[in-house]
């Protein structure tokens, strides 16, 4: 019998890496990233990825608090097939553990317009809305959330 809860792992080595990238990939296209963009990402930040017993299903990104007001950053992308099924909340709620532990006193995070799943997720978990941008050059449109002081 195959156990299928899901299982949280820290990223660890390039197969786990590139696991991570190809969620990040699907989920945010215009931010695609190499695996060699992943591993320096990895060396700065908390990644992680989820799954049903082998099946890779999301991933979650914790950047550590910064500044005075200890401002941690918690991402948390589910592949679509895998959504409303509670995923998105675990791996949430792990990463949002993760940065308290680490003294984070905000949250915040960062979704793509177009994702209206992961802009619902957000606004659900009490993250309100602070600011709509396009990159430099892009043109999609990035939306930043902030969640009260914990």
């Amino acid at each position: 019998m195959t156990d299928l809860r899901l299982r949280i792992a820290p990223v660890v080595g390039d197969a786990m890496l590139e696991q991570w990238r190809h969620v990040h990939n699907t989920i945010v296209p215009p931010a695609a990233m190499s695996l060699d963009e992943a591993r320096a990402r990895g060396d700065r930040y908390r990644l992680e990825n989820a799954y049903l017993g082998d099946v890779l299903v999301g991933c979650s990104t914790v950047r550590p608090p910064d500044g005075e007001e200890a401002v941690a950053t918690v991402i948390a992308r589910v592949l679509p097939p895998y959504r409303r099924r509670g995923h998105g909340t675990a791996l949430y709620d792990h990463g949002l553990a993760h940065a308290r532990g680490l003294g984070a006193r905000v949250v915040e995070t960062c979704v793509l317009a177009v994702n209206e799943d992961g802009l619902r997720f957000a606004e659900a978990r009490g993250f309100a809305e602070t600011e709509r941008y396009t990159l430099d050059g892009e043109s999609e449109v990035w939306v930043d959330l902030r969640l009260a002081v914990l």
